[in-house]
């Protein structure tokens, strides 16, 4: 039954949010580890190995001699572990959680027609084509005598991004704009390790296994883009999980907060970079986060909260519309949900409606009805509680409003 099928998708996209999740933390903590590793090596040393530093490190109860090489040992070992499968597996299934939420439920999460009114399918080219333009132009960049120099780098590489929060508020809902821009930032991420850095080590360890010197440039590139990932790592979690607050992706300022949010990743990674570096601990940098974040807090009040309007009905919300049930039902939400989930929320301190979700009008009930299925009708997790003490008997007509218009 259509019904059942609600349940089960619910299902998917937890099961690839949750490997999305796993796999990003497998991701982010090698790559804080060995930045962390490598920054804190003495290199101070004459080692007869050869090394280029070494490191002593006690972990699990255990202690850890490890040290590395510029080029490779003597003898290149044949258990070598590649670290790359993290960084694949987090944005395969970020993509995939791109497409379950935003490019089939594109009605309702892509496309906010009072921003930019184009059909769905039109909203997903726009999306697909940007993720492939941020690397190309990223790539060519840094491949340009422009990316000679680190810093002028980074600072271009920030213009971009700002240059796309503001691109993609212009064309997508607010909610879709940032998830784009922390996918756009992760795509060159990942794109870095599967076009750079492991292309240009698998050269040296074929050149080390011919006998031949390789050449340094490999390893310098590497560690180039190895560090515009190790600064843009915060900002993407940052930008993922603002789909959950509308303070961050429904306001009128919502690129600046992006844009701001970059600058918060440099300060914090600036920081730990410098600690792990024994160069001292920078604590003016902490203050510049705040004061930032501050900011942020303080733009996402301005000019008030911008939700998605949701004038028309989506064909699938008509179809819940000419439900029998649809009238019982919009009673219910009405009387059990609107006091929250209203642009003017009047149910005590709520100042916004949760997650942005609103369902004061007919048009928004209907096209939220799959919602509403699974949070009030199949789970007693809204109202929170059971504050508006939503009865059995209403859910019961829920269920049945959803599953009668799921049927036809």
């Amino acid at each position: 039954m259509a019904y059942d099928t609600a349940v089960l998708w619910e299902w998917l996209e937890f099961a690839v949010r949750w490997a999305h999740v796993i796999t990003a933390i497998a991701w982010i903590g090698s790559s804080f580890y060995f930045i962390a590793l490598d920054l804190g090596l003495h290199r101070d040393r004459d080692l007869k190995s050869g090394a280029d530093g070494e490191e002593w490190q006690v972990h699990g109860g255990g202690f850890y001699h490890i040290q590395k090489y510029l080029i490779a040992p003597n003898q290149m070992p044949g258990d070598l572990t590649w670290f790359k499968w993290e960084s694949y597996s987090t944005w395969l299934t970020g993509f995939a959680m791109l497409v379950l939420v935003y490019y089939l439920g594109g009605e309702l999460y892509l496309i906010d027609r009072a921003v930019l009114d184009i059909p769905v399918w039109q909203g997903v080219l726009i999306s697909l084509a940007s993720l492939g333009f941020g690397w190309v132009v990223y790539d060519q960049i840094c491949k340009s005598r422009f990316g000679d120099d680190s810093t002028r780098l980074m600072l271009g590489l920030y213009v971009i991004l700002v240059g796309m929060a503001y691109f993609y508020t212009c064309v997508f809902s607010g909610r879709a704009a940032l998830l784009h821009l922390g996918a756009f930032t992760a795509t060159i991420m990942s794109a870095n390790v599967f076009f750079i850095i492991m292309p240009n080590q698998r050269i040296v360890v074929a050149d080390l296994k011919a006998g031949r010197v390789p050449d340094a440039k490999y390893g310098k590139i590497a560690k180039q883009r190895s560090t515009h990932n190790n600064y843009l790592t915060l900002p993407v979690i940052f930008l993922m999980l603002s789909n959950h607050y509308p303070l961050a992706f429904a306001t009128e300022y919502n690129w600046v907060i992006a844009s701001l949010v970059f600058l918060m990743g440099v300060t914090i990674r600036h920081y730990f970079n410098s600690m792990h570096a024994r160069q001292g601990h920078p604590d003016w940098t902490w203050g510049v986060t705040v004061v930032i974040f501050l900011v942020i807090a303080w733009l996402s009040t301005l000019g008030g909260i911008e939700y998605e309007e949701q004038s028309a009905l989506t064909p699938t919300g008509a179809r819940y519309a000419a439900s029998d049930h649809f009238d019982a039902a919009h009673s219910i939400v009405r009387g059990r949900c609107a006091m929250c989930h209203s642009a003017e929320p009047y149910y005590g301190d709520i100042m916004i409606p949760p997650k942005g979700v609103m369902l004061e009008t007919e048009t928004q009930i209907a096209n939220a009805a799959r919602r509403i299925y699974i949070q009030s009708a199949i789970t007693h997790a809204m109202p929170p509680g059971n504050l508006t003490d939503m009865t059995h008997e209403e859910r019961i007509t829920l269920q049945a409003w959803f599953r009668d218009a799921a049927a036809r």
